[in-house]
């Protein structure tokens, strides 16, 4: 079996083990910390990170404006002051060995701001910046400005193609890497165009070998490309190590680090990971982002396609289909159904889910009362956590209106992601990891499989190195 050797990134000889970054508190200067310790990559997430007062704890991130612009100024004081500590505590614990890098997403909200504020804030100590989520043209600016290499996150060649003409073209001695993050197979949000089925993964060697041949045709012949997405253990890439065709190759793992001691996700979540069986973790199209991601199905998810399912088309005027009455709210605001429809609203409200919600796809969704209240009480406190949300309507830029109504399909992803980041080892846990949003790449379930879990086994952050090292 090939093993493999050092890579350089950034003028230093490093393990091509990357730590793959996972926002909202749970890619860590810690977990970061102890990854560049055994000598590879740690990613710290510039995604609202934590900070802590004099006292070590971590600071709520309490949101006071009134607005929801005065509320993403809030937000972004917040990331600003976490990534920096973050950053701090990752650089202690690594003692200067392998590299540190932070992750950003580009459809963030503030995403420049707060990186730009991280950097400042922390000056030498972050290694390289990846960012993805969106196409993240301004990224080469902003390594420019500070000198810094940067690893844009890419699902295709073609996407890389568009960025290369566009941006980075001006910056090619800065181009660290390019990381791509497979579109079916990576935790979080992913890449998936339109052409692309999410029911029906594409083989990632010939869409990372037509990555490397758009570098190539750029004079990019030596720039690492990272892959992310469905890596597990080194024996399943033997293709891939040292394969001239395909040039410097690093992988990326972002599931297999949740299960570590240093990993600061709550002991709920890592007792969950354990039990998970294969399709326990699929793509969906909830999100907020407009993005697809990949998420475990527990009850958060369940709830969400429910929603979904009871939906009816809905006229405000008599149509040739759409020809029942239906009051809507508590003042029982005529528009018209289908007859087949009505007596699926029915059924439903017969069931608890009295309450209609409006979609701006002009259908209704029906949920219970409870839950009609926490998803509008959710869409009143948004706090502008992205540079735009379909669940909040927010818009970034003025009028800070998308000019949709929001979606109630759809949930508020800083509420659910700090949640279940931040949930307490009580008799509760289990419920608030049931009820959020558990992200997860397809691979998750193979902690209940691979026998380096046996008998509930945690390694630490440099045992799951050495065990990724073996290539088994």
């Amino acid at each position: 079996m090939k093993l493999i050797d050092t890579l350089r990134f950034g003028g230093q000889d490093v393990l091509p083990l990357v730590e793959g970054g996972k926002g909202v508190s749970v890619s860590t200067g810690t977990s970061a910390g102890h990854w560049a310790a055994a000598g590879g990559i740690g990613t710290i997430s510039a995604v609202n990170a934590d900070s802590y007062d004099e006292q070590g704890r971590p600071v709520p991130q309490i949101y006071h404006g009134r607005t929801r612009r005065e509320r993403q100024r809030e937000l972004i004081r917040y990331a600003i002051d976490g990534g920096i500590a973050q950053a701090k505590i990752a650089r202690e614990i690594s003692g200067g060995k392998g590299r540190l890098h932070a992750n950003i997403l580009w459809e963030m909200g503030g995403a420049e701001e707060i990186i730009e504020g991280i950097l400042e804030g922390a000056p030498g100590i972050i290694n390289g910046l990846t960012c993805g989520a969106g196409m993240p043209y301004r990224l080469s600016d902003i390594a420019i400005k500070h000198g810094i290499p940067y690893y844009p996150i890419v699902s295709s060649g073609r996407a890389f193609n568009a960025l290369w003409r566009r941006a980075y073209s001006k910056a090619p001695e800065l181009l660290g890497g390019v990381v791509y993050e497979d579109p079916w197979r990576a935790g979080g949000h992913n890449g998936l165009s339109n052409t692309e089925n999410p029911l029906q993964p594409e083989d990632p060697f010939p869409r990372v070998l037509e990555l490397r041949r758009v570098l190539r045709q750029y004079g990019l012949d030596e720039t690492p490309i990272i892959m992310a997405g469905g890596v597990w253990a080194l024996e399943e890439w033997q293709d891939w190590i040292g394969n001239p065709d395909l040039g410097p190759i690093a992988f990326q793992f972002g599931t297999r680090p949740l299960l570590t001691k240093e990993s600061p996700i709550p002991e709920a979540w890592k007792r969950r990971l354990l039990t998970l069986k294969k399709g326990d973790v699929y793509l969906n199209r909830f999100s907020p982002t407009g993005f697809y991601s990949s998420a475990v199905n527990n009850s958060f998810m369940h709830d969400l396609r429910g929603r979904s399912e009871r939906q009816v088309a809905y006229s405000p005027e008599v149509t040739a289909e759409l020809d029942a009455s239906y009051g809507v709210g508590a003042r029982k605001r005529e528009v018209f159904v289908s007859s087949t429809d009505r007596q699926h609203i029915a059924g439903w409200e017969a069931a608890g889910f009295t309450e209609a919600l409006r979609t701006p796809d002009d259908t209704l969704v029906f949920v219970t009362p409870d839950s009609a209240r926490e998803i509008l009480a959710d869409q009143t406190n948004c706090m502008g956590c992205l540079s735009a949300c379909k669940f909040s309507n927010w818009m970034q830029r003025e009028p800070y209106t998308n000019g949709q109504k929001a979606d109630p399909r759809s949930f508020c992803i800083q509420k659910t992601l700090q949640t279940i980041a931040h949930a307490p080892n009580d008799e509760h846990a289990d419920d608030v990891v049931d009820h959020n949003l558990m992200f997860g790449g397809t691979n998750a379930w193979r902690f209940g499989t691979d026998p380096f879990y046996a008998n509930g086994f945690v390694p630490t952050v440099g045992q799951l190195v050495e065990r990724i090292l073996t290539g088994r």
